[in-house]
């Protein structure tokens, strides 16, 4: 799911893993039957490091010696041993069959006959109609990407960066003309980041190498950012959203901030005490924009090195190259460079409350082994559909759809909210979707409900 390689080329590179010394349930012999109890052991955790086992359709995969190189990066597929797989496994590969091909190697046998299907099968009924759903989904072809919608993405993106140099080209540096290129070029890194994140899910193009080219082009040359790096980390959050020491979104827990009630309980009787979290709420919104950009780019920019990804390298040198010829006769070296930090510092800004106004106001906790429907609606909300909050959250508004159908092209995730809202009412699983204001208010609510918590629990034990 990374890289410039299509899905085939990624997996081709892959050796085939040797059957780790189990019989190979695909000769005459019976297949070796597992029960949830044996699995659950296999975390890498509980056994020696290397064992690893994971469900996926009923069939136990062993990938203690495969998950160093799955394509998709180790942490995100590891993130599920000892548990089933099967719903994510559906909603990150999009040419299963190929895939499958490269599992048979680690195919070790399967759950035994009185084996529910999920580990802890109480929504076996949920389940089954969330499958149903995403086969409907596939059949309304929600899932297939209209490409002319987002070639005018593009297209508009590129208008605004031109529109914005060209401004202070034509009209100086004025107060006014400063302000105006301001919100243009803004404007432009805010949506690249948007069709980054588009094509990085493989749902701008029906050729996943086309996704990854265009990834890389978008991430590295308008954005600076290493493409490989990005996928890594958000197919992480994506598998398993606000579960700590899983989703790298909370990695700022506890540097930063204290999230979520156990995690804010957690610091406080262990009197942890790095930032003054009773005022996180306050500190939250000049902090965040302020480092999130500037340690995304430095360690995008280390984790091409780290993993010699020159191609994303080249990309980001030609994103800074063309700036600095674009804007450095305009103000100077120094200046220019205080430009982008201040560019840079918006986007990160309005990054911020888009991506968290969906997460942080939501349940944070470790990972609960939920079904994959239970997880993604626990840890995300929605924003009300408008035209306005459609265009300046990239239609991360429909973050729920977006989580339950991470392929899913943007422009259809509103066609299937109506469906997901139904299963959910059936249910009796909550559905939030909230005015955009009172979602970004919400984000402060719930920084200070948790710092309280966190400062009740230092003074009090």
């Amino acid at each position: 799911m990374t890289g410039a390689n299509s899905e085939a080329e990624l997996w081709s590179k892959i050796p085939a893993v040797e059957g780790n010394g189990v019989p190979d349930p695909n000769v005459s012999s019976a297949p070796r039957l597992f029960t949830w109890e044996e699995i659950e052991l296999c975390t890498g955790q509980k056994h020696p490091p290397r064992d690893r086992w994971l469900v996926i359709d009923r069939k136990v995969y062993d990938i203690g010696q495969f998950y160093k190189k799955h394509p998709g990066g180790s942490r995100v597929i590891s993130h599920y041993a000892g548990q089933d797989a099967t719903d994510p496994f559906k909603a990150f590969h999009k040419d299963k069959t190929l895939v499958r091909k490269h599992m048979k190697s680690l195919l070790i046998g399967e759950l035994a006959p009185d084996q529910p299907s999920f580990e802890h099968n109480k929504n076996k009924l949920l389940v089954k109609e969330f499958r149903e759903l995403q086969t409907t989904a596939k059949k309304l072809g929600l899932l297939k990407p209209n490409s002319l919608f987002f070639i005018v993405l593009l297209l508009h993106i590129l208008l605004l960066r031109a529109a914005g140099w060209f401004v202070l080209w034509y009209f100086g540096t004025s107060v006014m003309s400063f302000l105006i290129a301001t919100v243009m070029l803004t404007l432009s890194m805010s949506q690249a980041g948007f069709l980054q994140h588009d094509l990085g899910h493989l749902s701008v193009f029906n050729n996943p190498k086309l996704n990854h080219v265009g990834c890389e082009f978008v991430a590295g040359f308008l954005k600076g950012l290493s493409a490989k790096w990005w996928s890594f980390h958000h197919d992480q959050h994506h598998a398993k959203p606000n579960c700590f020491q899983k989703d790298p979104d909370l990695d700022i827990h506890p540097v930063m901030f204290s999230l979520g009630e156990t995690l804010s309980r957690e610091l406080g009787k262990q009197k942890k005490k790095i930032m003054p979290y009773n005022y996180q709420h306050k500190y939250f919104p000049i902090m965040m924009p302020i480092v999130v950009v500037p340690v995304f780019q430095i360690y995008s920019v280390y984790f091409t090195f780290q993993r010699r990804l020159w191609r994303d390298f080249v990309w980001i040198m030609a994103h800074f190259a063309l700036y600095l010829a674009a804007f450095v006769p305009l103000f100077g070296l120094v200046d220019a460079f205080g430009f982008y930090f201040l560019i840079n510092t918006l986007d990160g800004a309005q990054f911020t409350w888009i991506s968290q106004m969906s997460h942080i106001p939501m349940t944070i906790d470790y990972d609960k082994n939920m079904d994959w429907f239970s997880t993604q609606l626990q840890g995300t909300c929605n924003v009300n559909q408008s035209f306005f909050n459609d265009y300046i959250t990239g239609h991360l508004n429909f973050q729920i759809e977006h989580h339950l159908f991470p392929t899913m092209p943007r422009h259809n995730l509103w066609k299937v909210s109506p469906l997901v809202k139904s299963l959910c009412a059936k249910h009796g699983i909550e559905y939030q979707s909230k005015p955009l204001f009172t979602a970004f208010a919400d984000v402060l609510k719930s920084l200070k409900k948790s710092g309280e918590i966190w400062l009740n629990a230092y003074q009090n034990g």
